[in-house]
Formats: C-alpha cells, sequence, structure tokens
C-alpha cells in the first residue's frame, strides 16, 4: 500500500511514454475535416507544405492511435521528463476539504510550462526537412520562450508576434526569448501587412492571438526557408501534448488510486487540456474511468461556455484554414486579462469535437476567482503557479468545497500547466487590490 501521506511520485526515466497518443483512432464520430479557406473542400497535404513539413501534416491528418516519438526529442525530453505529480495534502488542510486533490505539474520545464512538449517536436520536424526558420505568435509568452528555446537546440533562427499587452505587461517573458536567441515584437506590428493594416483600423488595440497568428503565417510563407510554428489549436500540437495524460495514469498507479473522479485544465487553444485530458478520454470511452473533465476558461474569452460551433478562421486576417471549433469570431479582442495563453477567440478542433459530444464540460472562471485560487494554492503547495493554470485550480476548488458540503469524497486531479515566477506582478495587481475581473 502506498503511505497516505506521501507527496509526489516521479517515473524513471524508462517509464516515461515512447508513442504520442492520437484520440482520432478512437473517438465514436470522427471529428469535421479542416477546410481549405478558398474552395472550401477538405484541406489535402499539399495545402499545408508552405506552411508545415510533411512530417508534421502527416500528424495532422492521422488517424493512427499510437506515433512513435523519435529518439532525438526523446533525449531532449529527458531534460525534464517524466514531470512529478503531487498529492495536494496541504491544500486539502487549507481547504478542509473531504477531497482527494493531485496535480501534475509542468513548471519544471527548461521555460516553466508544457509548451516545450510540442515545441520540441515542431523544431525537430522542421530541422530533418531542411528549414531553417520558424516564425510564431505567443501570448502570454509560455509559447514562444518554448520555441526560442527549441529552435536554439536544433539551430533554427526564430521570429516571435506577441500579442502586445502581454509584451508590455511581461516583458520578462520576451527577455527569455531573446536570451534563447529569438527575435520578440509587439504584435501588432509594423514588420507585416497584416500587422499595418491592424494598426491602422485598431490604433489603440491591445492585440490578439488572432492578430499575432495573422503575422506569423504572413512572414512564414513569404519565406521559402520558414515554416510556422503553432502552439495551440491543431491536431498535431494536442498529439503532442498527450505525453502529459500518459505519464499521470502511471503516477496514480504508483498513488494506488484506482479511479479519477475530477480532471481540471485550463483551457485557451486546447494544447494544455487535450494533453492531460485525451488519455483519460480514451480510458472513459473503454470502460476503465468515468472521470469527469472539465475545460477551465476565462470568462474574458469563454469560447466554449458562450461561443458557436462553426467554420472560422484561426486568425484576425483570415488566412489560416477554415476549422471547425467553438469560436467567438477570428475578430473578437479579449480584455487584456493576465492569462496572455488563454486570450484566443477560438478553441482547438479536437477538444470542440470532445465538447460538442459531450464528452467533456466546460466552466468558465473569473480573474479575480482564478488569481484567490493561485495564491491559496501558492501559499499551502510552495508553487507559484502560472496566471492561465489558476483557473483549473479555481474550478478544482469549487469542485472539492461542493464535495465537502455534499458530504463526498472525490478524487480530483489538477493540471497545473506551469510556473508564475514571471507573472509576479499579475499577482502583484491582485494582491495590492487593483486587479479587475475583465
Amino acid at each position: 500500500m502506498s503511505d497516505p501521506k506521501q507527496t509526489k511520485v516521479v517515473l524513471d526515466e524508462a517509464q516515461m511514454p515512447t508513442h504520442w497518443y492520437n484520440i482520432v483512432a478512437d473517438l465514436p464520430t470522427p471529428p469535421p475535416p479542416h477546410l481549405h479557406p478558398g474552395t472550401q473542400q477538405p484541406l489535402v497535404p499539399a495545402d499545408l507544405e508552405p506552411l508545415f513539413p510533411m512530417g508534421l501534416i502527416e500528424q495532422e491528418g492521422s488517424t493512427e492511435r499510437w506515433i512513435e516519438i523519435p529518439q532525438e526529442v526523446h533525449d531532449i525530453y529527458r531534460l525534464w521528463r517524466p514531470s512529478p505529480f503531487f498529492r495536494a495534502h496541504r491544500l486539502e488542510a487549507a481547504l478542509g476539504t473531504t477531497a482527494k486533490i493531485y496535480y501534475k505539474y509542468e513548471g519544471a520545464s527548461p521555460v516553466g510550462s508544457h509548451k516545450t512538449n510540442s515545441a520540441v517536436a515542431q523544431a525537430y520536424f522542421n530541422k530533418i526537412a531542411g528549414r531553417t526558420r520558424l516564425t510564431t505568435e505567443t501570448g502570454a509568452g509560455q509559447w514562444g520562450s518554448a520555441l526560442a528555446y527549441a529552435c536554439q537546440v536544433f539551430g533554427l533562427s526564430c521570429d516571435i508576434w506577441q500579442v502586445r499587452s502581454s509584451y508590455e505587461s511581461k516583458p520578462y517573458r520576451h527577455y527569455l526569448m531573446e536570451t534563447f536567441g529569438a527575435k520578440a515584437v509587439a504584435s501588432p506590428s509594423e514588420l507585416t501587412e497584416a500587422g499595418r493594416a491592424l494598426r491602422e483600423q485598431f490604433p489603440d488595440t491591445t492585440g490578439s492571438l488572432g492578430m499575432a497568428i495573422s503575422e506569423a503565417v504572413e512572414a512564414a510563407a513569404k519565406d521559402p526557408n520558414a515554416s510556422y510554428s503553432l502552439g495551440s489549436v491543431l491536431n498535431h500540437v494536442a498529439l503532442h501534448q498527450t505525453i502529459i495524460g500518459q505519464e499521470v495514469l502511471k503516477q496514480l498507479e504508483l498513488f494506488e488510486e484506482p479511479a479519477v473522479d475530477y480532471l481540471f485544465a485550463c483551457a485557451g487553444g486546447g494544447s494544455n487540456l487535450a494533453g492531460i485530458s485525451f488519455p483519460f478520454v480514451r480510458e472513459n470511452l473503454e470502460g476503465r474511468q468515468s472521470t469527469t473533465i472539465v475545460a477551465c476558461e476565462p470568462k474574458a474569452a469563454p469560447s466554449l461556455t458562450e461561443g458557436e460551433y462553426k467554420y472560422d478562421f484561426g486568425d484576425t486576417a483570415h488566412l489560416t484554414p477554415l476549422l471547425k471549433m467553438y469560436s467567438l469570431g477570428a475578430e473578437f479582442v479579449p480584455d487584456p486579462v493576465h492569462a496572455g495563453g488563454l486570450r484566443y477567440h477560438g478553441m482547438s478542433p479536437l477538444v470542440s469535437h470532445l465538447y460538442h459530444e459531450k464528452l467533456i464540460d466546460a466552466v468558465a472562471i473569473g480573474q479575480l476567482e482564478a488569481f484567490e485560487a493561485g495564491v491559496l494554492f501558492s501559499r499551502a503547495e510552495a508553487i507559484v503557479p502560472a496566471s492561465e493554470s489558476n483557473h483549473a485550480i479555481a474550478g478544482a476548488i469549487r469542485q472539492a468545497r461542493a464535495a465537502t458540503e455534499a458530504g463526498e469524497s472525490p478524487v480530483i486531479v489538477i493540471g497545473v500547466s506551469g510556473s508564475g515566477q514571471l507573472d509576479l506582478p499579475a499577482y502583484a495587481e491582485y494582491l495590492s487590490g487593483n486587479m479587475a475581473d475583465s
């Protein structure tokens, strides 16, 4: 039997998953295809070749259940994976809850978030395809930092358009990108046609991920040696993140925890939620678990809870393929909340499909509730969570309190997607009483 006061399990390197899990193989109904923006016909691989290397294009459309992680990628993963999994005894005590709470912590990666799981994979497949430059967007900066690191590892140059509100409020993020050798600029910028047009149309804009995507896509499309790299939303990005949930299932076995009642993860574009939850969806579909999976999104960008399920563009300038997703509209610009990584108008097509098929749930969390939860978690567990992660923690705390009132003892798992050490100005704003809810 496991020690009832055991707080942490870390898998051996030999136990790290060797394959990514592709949920498309197990879905009861296939997800709608991506469409060409001109013909509105399903995409074929040639449509994506100007933006992505063939290795990633094949993953995007794959229906194979397991896709092997290349050895070169696996070797880099071993620098921080498997990531730790904790029983939150002190948080349970602080809440006085009857629930059992666990959390998976992705903040131990080189840049402090889960984003490195896909960045390393994407840089690798671009390197072997002969590309020499990657362009991307980033919200809060976790993805930009991750891609900057991965490009440095594989000898690629990296250009990053960071949402203006985050660029200005989180300067340490772009300092980190620049330390790894990337070039980071605030979006919308004067460097692209899309950026100049957006600045003219919205001169005082705080920016959005949709705007930054437009600039990065344009830059890649004009350079034959460049690829565009996306940190969330698309199928291949969700695929790379599934190493998280696979590790959680193994770590639960070490805790001798046979079943999980609730799983909470923050959701902006969907990569973090997909990474921890897709292996649990498989477990649910195959009858081994009956876990309620809850996507915790910000009230400032509630695409699942308030968006429309439709084909929409992934960017503001309408340069991307059409994606079937829950969307607030490609022109939607969220309030400049601190969870910059969640400020996206749409949701991953795979996550959207699961939500539409009622295989996962969703809840919208306000900024003040999120940071209240983050501070409580910090003081109990000695980890300062990323602003984005606070939304998942808040959702879990709601459930834990409700369980206590009902006299129930559910098992709750939280995906803590990253560290908030570079988000401390946001915490200072909250602690001073100056933070707006949105």
